[in-house]
This record gives C-alpha cells, structure tokens and sequence, in this order.
C-alpha cells in the first residue's frame, strides 16, 4: 500500500493522474506539470473513482459539506488501519490517540495565553490609578502584598502600602488623569483592531440574485462587506463557522495576537467589556492552528470543527475558572454539531487548560475560584420569592438590553461619521465611560474587581469599603450609588457592545446585576446582601445571553457556593422567561443578525417554519435561474467548454459561491457539480483546450477528453417539491447539506435545487 500523501485544506485538487490516458492531452505542456505537482491526500483521490467524487478546498465564506468530509474520513482511516506492520498499528494508534493529543495541547497552549492577558490586564489597568515604584509592571495588589504570579501566596493584603503611588492626591487631576489614560488604552486597542479589517467576497444573508426579489422566488443583489476579525467577542462568529460555514483568515496567528493585545487595553479603559468572551475566541484559534498540524484535522472540515468545539471550552474554562462550565457554555451556547465523542475531549481540553492556569497562578492567590465566597448562612423558603424577583429584574435588563443593543447598532453606527472612524465610536466612549464611571467609587474599578467587591460578606470582620458603608445609620448615598452603578452599567454596556475592539458582555452583566442584588439585599436583613448579589449577577447576564445550565454551572465554580445552585436555577429560569418574551433572541443571535453572517439555528429554525405551512416549493428558484444553473447533456455526456464558460460566468454574476450546475439527462437528474469545482476546471485544467472544445461531464472518459466527470456528484440528495418546508430545514441543520435537488412530485424531474444559504436567507426574513 502506498503511502498516504500528506495534504491539506487548501491543496488542489487533482490526484496522482500523470500516467492516465485522460490527461495524456496536456501532459507536453510545461504548466500543465505544475498543475499536475499539487494533490489532494489519498482519500480525495479515491474518492474521483466514487460516485460521491472528489472536492475541491472549500472557498472562503462557504458551507462545507459535512456528508463528503464524512465519507472522506472514512476512506482516511480504512487506508490507515489497512497498512500491514508495526508502521500500521503504530499510525492507527496515532490515528486514534489525535484527537486526545490535540485537546490537551490546545488546554496548555490557551492557559499560557490567558495567563499572559491575565497578568497584563491588571497591571495595565492599574496604570490608571499610579504606579509601584519597586515594579512598574507589578499592579497594585502584587505591589502591597507578598502575592505574585508563579509564586508562592499570602493573602494578608495589609492597610499601608508604601510602594504604591497615587499620580496625584488631588481628586480633579486624578480624575483628568484616569480618564486620560483610558483615552490612551482605547486609542491602542481599536487601532490594534484596525489592523484585523477583511472584506469578505460573498453575499450576506438577504443578497443573491441581482434580478429578483426574494418575496418573488429570487434572492438580492450582491454586496461585500467589511469586518473586523479581531473586534468583538468572536462568539457570533465562531458559531457560524461551527454550524459549516467558512470565515477567511477568521482563526489565524494574527487575529489571535491582535485579540489578545487590544484585549489588555480594551479591559484597561475600564469599558463596560470584558475578556472572557475574546478568550473564547482566542482559544478557537488556538484549537486552529493546533489543528493545522494533525492532517486527520488539516485535511476535513467536518473534523476541525469537531477539534474547534472542544477548544471553545477551554476558553471558559480559562476565563473564569469554570472548567465544568467551560464544556457546557460549548455545548449550550456556541456548537451545533457535538456528539459525544467531542464531549470527552472538550473536558479533557478544559481540564488541562484549568490545571495549567492554577500553576501558573495570574491571580497570585494560588486557586482556581475567581470570586471565592463563604456566606456560611442558608436561605428559607420565603426568599425563593426575592430570588424571582431577581429573575424577573435580570429578564427585563436583558431584553431591554438586547432591544436597545439592536437599535443602536442599526441607528448610531450608521451614521458616516461613526461606521467610517471606528476609533472614533472608541474614543466616545470611552470618554463617556470615564465621566460616569469615576464619580462612582464602586465603579472605578476594573470589572471583576466590582463583582468581588460586591459579593463580600461583611457579617465577618470586613473593613472592606462596601462593608464600611452599610454599617452606617444613614446609608442613602451608598444606595444611590448602587442605584447609579445599574443604570450607569445598563446604558454604557448598551453603547459599548460593538465598538471595533475586542469586547465581552459577560463581565458588565454579572455586574449590573450585583449592583441590584446588593441594592435589594439593603432591606433584608435575615442573609447577607451578597447572596443577592451573586443570584442577581447570574440573573441578569441570564436575561442577556439566555444561557442557562452552563451559566448556573459557572456561577457555581466562580464562587464555590454549592449551597446556592438552587436559587441560581431559579432566578436564570425566570430571567430567560422574562427576557425571551420581551426579545426572542440573545446577544449572540442578534449580533449574527447586525453582522450578517449567515447561520442556521436548527431549533430556531423550524419554530420559524412551523407557523408557517409553507412547501419546499417555495423556494424553488425562478425559471430563467433554473434556466442559467442547469445543463442538458446529451448522450455522448460531452457539453462545449464555451457553454460551461457561459454558465459559470452567470453563477459568479449571483455571487453566492455556494451554488453549480445541475446535470440532467431528459429531465432526470444526473449529478451536481459546484461552482468551485467548475471554476477550477474550466480556468485551470481547461486553459489548455479550445473555446470550442467538449468537455466530459458524465460516463468514462476517452483519450484526449478535458474530463471534469471527477468533480461530479453523482449521488445528491433530492426532496419532493410539494414536501413540507419542515423536510427540508430538518434535513439541512441534521445532516449539514450544502445543497438540495428539488424534483416534480409523480415524474421525478428536477424542478430546482435550494442552497443552504437561500434557505437562511429566506428564514431571515421571516423573522423580519
């Protein structure tokens, strides 16, 4: 058995063919040898002898073909397993033990990554404030404690610190000063971001056809658009690429560094934002460029989302030392494919990235727990009804903040001003944030400082600032500061969510809603107000996120309060309630919609349909698209290289790049052949024949033919045109089709074909 050529996913695609007769046409020409040097690996090329035929690299912003990378796989690890030997039980070994292998390097390589934010972040953000003048990258904690990374801990924080220097004691030029700094860490990180601007080449949801509307049968007119890839969270994103579509240049090692150093100052402004969302991002590109180096991943798309789903849960797993958590937010939240198999090796990846970040030690406390609590106290039953009312509270923040959140995306960054100077929204708001935020002392400090510092439990003795306040007879002004710390978090996060750096919603949610638990705990009396905190915090990003077991998982691990997980469930449940009536989608949906990209929720999906009573023939293409998408061959299976030239122009003109030829004989359906694979044949192989030549399509090929029949697929997959829509949803989100032939019910003639990305389109706008 020869051995398996080694490939991958942006090889081309022609196999080992030098000797075939087929080719013997073109074998003379010089750059036809050049062609003929660059393969596909072994199963690609066995794969031109099936019916299923060979593909080409998936082009950027397209849907991959989850059916074909099955079937890759398969014929990948036949040839493997197949090898006689030691050489052969040592690669199926190897073959078995990749996925194991990748996980836990994908673990060890995110925790190093986020222990360098980590400890950037806050001595950056400290920077605000003053400076140590024994360590000026030393922050102020590590700076007035023994408490250091990598090091051994004390948790004796102390009441002088010497080494610690405040710029300036003057309450205005401390003020100028922070709001200066922030200034400075918001212009660095946008333009950071700046750096990440891609222009993808493709139709958004709601273009296609320039010709006809969608409501008429046809799709729009084309238009490209720009992002950011290192801007946001990178989870609107990220769950588009793991439901099968490809976002260019989205993972790689540049957008991961720029991630991770405009993250350090996007924190540091003291934005309503925080790092848990890029880190998840950052450890998908991680679980990338991991994945690039086993071929059992480089080569298939289907596997590397696999791999991806399981990086995703290092990212949690690192942001808030929720390892658990981390693996279900994966599962809940982002993948759409996640069989078991990917289950165990998401907690492998979660495990060692935890493992690694608790030895390295960025907090200096020497645990994994963010936000360690130990109330020591249980609740009764009466207050389940304050734990509803937290949920009640959490569910209309989040609705109101993902309606105004939408609102403000389609309204203020329209204006030509803002969507062409992104720095520019930075620099307001940032701005903003520090005029409002510095005059409160609870919301001058970094995020995750707020939560801890709000979640104390003063029934000890806590001489904590919070604990100081609500010890006093008249307490109104520390309550106006809560008051002003919900709405302050509610309106900045609103404005900040979607500025062009990287950014999370996690962290401004879980502190909105520890400002109001605090606020309710003031007046009762029988527990700590910190328990309210924490139920608040977890009600409200419920509200914004809609997640809700992985989210109850985590708060359990950010703060080790297994005592709790009740009241937790219950105030996410009601947030949920309360938030899917005011607004449908979450976040992450709603950013998909202002982003454009194009997504399949499966579940989301046929909630959409089912009110619908609507058939597949609905979204049958209109004629003269039918007319320019399909060809005729005759009986001798040849058809003339002008009409493929012809037929491939008008496809670019629709520029879906999803969409091909249907191949019929009298009516009936003979194959599909895709956009790229025509273009490759046409353009590349095809160079060397005449306009006028025939080119092979169907049947075995002769001497001398331009033969494309590899790149046909012989066996595409067809529903009745009279079949309820519901067939056809069910059929794309379970088995990941990229497209669906549509025949006449009784005569079995192809009357259309639907691409994934037409049935999206038309789902968006029903939702409209």
């Amino acid at each position: 058995m020869p051995d398996v050529e080694q490939a991958t996913e942006r090889s081309h695609l022609l196999p080992l063919l030098a000797h075939d007769r087929r080719f013997s046409a073109v074998q003379n020409e010089a750059d036809a040898n050049s062609i003929l040097s660059t393969h596909v690996s072994k199963e690609e090329e066995l794969l031109a002898t099936t019916s299923v035929g060979e593909r080409l690299p998936y082009n950027d912003y397209t849907t991959i073909d989850w059916l074909h990378d099955l079937v890759k796989d398969s014929f990948r690890s036949r040839i493997i397993h197949a090898q006689p030997g030691i050489r052969g039980h040592l690669g199926s070994a190897f073959e078995s033990g990749q996925g194991w292998i990748a996980a836990a390097l994908i673990g060890i390589l995110t925790a190093c990554v986020a222990f360098c934010v980590d400890v950037a972040v806050a001595t950056v953000s400290d920077w605000k404030l003053g400076y140590c003048d024994t360590n000026i990258f030393s922050n102020r904690e590590n700076c007035c404690t023994t408490r250091h990374p990598l090091g051994a801990t004390n948790t004796n924080l102390g009441e002088s610190c010497p080494a610690w220097h405040m710029w300036t004691d003057d309450y205005w030029k401390a003020f100028g000063v922070f709001v200066g700094f922030a200034l400075a860490f918001g212009a660095i990180s946008s333009s950071f971001t700046m750096l990440t601007k891609s222009t993808l080449p493709t139709a958004a949801p709601g273009h296609g056809d320039k010709s006809d509307r969608l409501t008429e049968g046809g799709d729009q007119g084309v238009v490209g658009k720009s992002i950011y890839l290192a801007a946001g969270s990178g989870i609107p994103e990220i769950k588009t690429i793991l439901s099968g579509f490809v976002i260019p240049h989205f993972l790689d090692l540049k957008v991961l560094v720029i991630k991770a150093i405009g993250a350090v100052f996007a924190v540091a402004t003291g934005m309503c934002l925080g790092k848990e969302g890029p880190f998840v991002h950052i450890a998908t590109c991680v679980a990338y460029l991991v994945g690039m180096l086993f071929p059992k991943y480089n080569e298939n798309g289907r596997k590397m989302r696999e791999l991806l789903s399981a990086g995703c849960s290092a990212g949690l797993s690192v942001a808030f030392g929720a390892p658990i958590g981390g693996v279900l937010f994966s599962y809940e939240e982002i993948s759409t494919y996640f069989p078991r198999k990917v289950l165990w090796r998401a907690f492998l990846c979660s495990l060692f990235a935890a493992m690694v970040l608790k030895a390295l030690n960025p907090t200096g406390t020497g645990k994994l727990v963010l936000f360690e609590t130990n109330y020591g106290i249980s609740y009764s039953p009466v207050h389940y009804l304050v734990f509803v009312l937290l949920g009640i509270a959490g569910g209309l923040f989040g609705g109101v903040f993902c309606k105004a959140n939408f609102w403000w995306s389609k309204t203020f960054r329209k204006y030509a001003i803002i969507s062409r100077n992104p720095v520019f929204e930075v620099f307001i708001v940032v701005l903003a944030t520090g005029l409002l935020q510095y005059p409160n002392p609870m919301t001058r400090e970094p995020g995750d400082v707020i939560i801890k510092n709000l979640l104390v439990d003063c029934r000890g003795e806590s001489e904590a600032w919070v604990c100081q306040q609500e010890a006093k007879d008249g307490n109104s002004k520390y309550l106006g500061w809560l008051v002003y710390g919900t709405l302050v978090k509610l309106v900045l996060t609103i404005i900040t969510f979607g500025c062009k750096v990287p950014s999370g919603i996690i962290i401004p949610a879980l502190d909105a809603g520890a400002f109001f638990g605090r606020l309710v705990g003031q007046w009762i009396t029988t527990i700590s107000p910190g328990i309210f905190a924490m139920v608040g915090a977890a009600a409200f990003l419920a509200g914004v996120s809609r997640m809700t077991i992985s989210l109850c998982v985590i708060m359990f691990e950010l703060t080790g309060e297994l005592e709790y997980i009740v009241p937790h469930m219950i105030a996410i449940l009601v947030a949920k309630w309360v938030a899917d009536a005011l607004e449908k989608d979450g976040v992450y949906d709603l950013a998909q919609a202002v982003l454009g990209h194009p997504f399949l929720d499966a579940d989301h999906a046929m909630h959409l349909v089912q009110g619908q009573q609507e058939l597949v023939q609905r979204l049958i293409p209109p004629k003269k698209t039918m007319q320019d998408i399909t060809v005729d061959v005759p009986k001798d299976n040849k058809i003339s290289k002008r009409t493929l030239d012809d037929k491939l122009e008008k496809l670019k003109e629709r520029g879906l790049m999803d969409a091909g030829l249907v191949l019929v004989q009298d009516g009936m359906l003979q194959g599909y052949l895709a956009e790229g694979e025509l273009d490759f044949g046409l353009n590349n192989l095809g160079m060397y024949w005449e306009s006028t030549a025939r080119i092979r399509l169907l049947g075995e090929a002769e001497e001398g033919d331009l033969d494309l029949s590899m790149f046909v697929d012989r066996t595409p997959l067809t529903i009745c045109a009279q079949a309820p829509m519901e067939y056809l949803v069910e059929m794309f989100g379970k088995l990941g089709l990229r497209y669906i032939c549509v025949v006449e019910e009784g005569s079995g003639r192809v009357v259309g074909v639907v691409i994934k990305k037409r049935l999206v389109v038309w789902l968006e706008s029903l939702k409209g």
